[in-house]
């Protein structure tokens, strides 16, 4: 697998609209990032948070708009291009694991490199990565043999095993205590550091959302920029 030029990662969101039946969840959304930076999203529940990480993760298509992931429109490829491409660019971090129990921590931050075997040297990537999160003592336990920090964290050397532009966290905090959490904020700003990608997270954590450079809140649909600097990166 060849590593993303980092220069290239780009971010656009365009006029997107996400409508269920009658009901608009998403409104004219707009805005653009770039390699490097890191987006925080808030807003009460229902507000359309988990709909829009769905659409950045291509899981979900908008009813309107555009988005654009290093110039490429990610809604006009096939299906397969579709999941090569996500596979390849796109890393997810949720609120709950989703480590299969059967498998060692090794196995399981493999799994995303299984479906296009891309990587000859995706098991020493997968060791490097582990050892990165602290892990490295438990190679070869199973998901029931660790925490939910360290389960966590396996999450999260799973979603960077393709070396994506994009990491995507949703509520990746919300179940673990306040020490486990600050832990893994830590670790999610120190993997973003070193890796380059883009970094968003949902949250409804505003401590964690204040260690972000770009806020954006999202209420009944609607997108602000709460972000603190001069840097406005909403269109």
């Amino acid at each position: 697998m060849q590593q993303n030029d980092k220069k290239t990662h780009q971010l656009t969101v365009s006029n997107v609209f996400k409508e269920f039946g009658n009901i608009e969840v998403l409104r004219n959304i707009s805005f653009s990032f770039s390699a490097g930076q890191s987006i925080a999203i808030t807003g009460p529940s229902g507000s359309g948070k988990s709909t829009l990480l769905h659409i950045l993760g291509t899981l979900e298509k908008p009813t309107k708009g555009k988005i654009k992931i290093n110039e490429t429109d990610p809604f006009n490829l096939s299906e397969p291009e579709l999941a090569r491409y996500r596979n390849s660019v796109i890393g997810f971090v949720f609120q709950d694991h989703h480590l299969l129990p059967q498998y060692s921590v090794l196995e399981n931050v493999l799994i995303p490199t299984l479906a296009f075997k891309q990587d000859p040297n995706a098991t020493q990537y997968a060791q490097e990565l582990i050892k990165r999160v602290g892990l490295m003592d438990r190679m070869s336990h199973r998901p029931a043999e660790l925490s939910g920090g360290e389960r966590q964290r396996v999450a999260i050397a799973r979603a960077l095993i393709n070396r994506p532009s994009i990491l995507l966290c949703d509520e990746p905090t919300g179940n673990l205590d306040n020490v486990t959490s600050m832990n893994i904020a830590n670790l999610l700003f120190e993997m973003h550091k070193s890796e380059n990608n883009i970094l968003i997270v949902v949250t409804h954590n505003h401590e964690l959302a204040s260690r972000f450079q770009n806020h954006l809140r999202l209420v009944e649909g609607v997108c602000s920029d709460e972000t603190n600097n001069s840097d406005n990166q909403l269109l």
